[in-house]
């Protein structure tokens, strides 16, 4: 009996591989991954507490950022700046 499991059909407590697992997690909130990808992070979600904690926290992040961050115009005199600036750098 897997030492991680609370009782039988709970999640696992730790992560065998947290970094790996991270890093499908959050491409898939990105959108760069396949059909079988979003199965696999579904049954990862069922199956492992701190993956399920870290999806549900990023997927929460990024939609605060959808809603809270908005387009704003810039003023085309800073913009004509930055860009003679860059150019500058070049």
């Amino acid at each position: 009996m897997d030492k991680n499991l609370e009782s039988s059909g709970e999640r696992k407590l730790r992560c065998s591989d947290e970094s790996k697992c991270f890093q499908l997690l959050e491409s898939i909130l990105d959108g760069e991954n396949s059909q079988d990808s979003k199965e696999i992070l579904k049954e990862k979600l069922d199956k492992c507490q701190p993956c399920f904690e870290h999806y549900h926290l990023e997927q929460a992040i990024r939609d605060v950022l959808k809603t809270k961050c908005t387009k704003q115009l810039v003023p085309s005199e800073l913009a004509d700046s930055i860009r003679q600036k860059i150019k500058e750098i070049e």
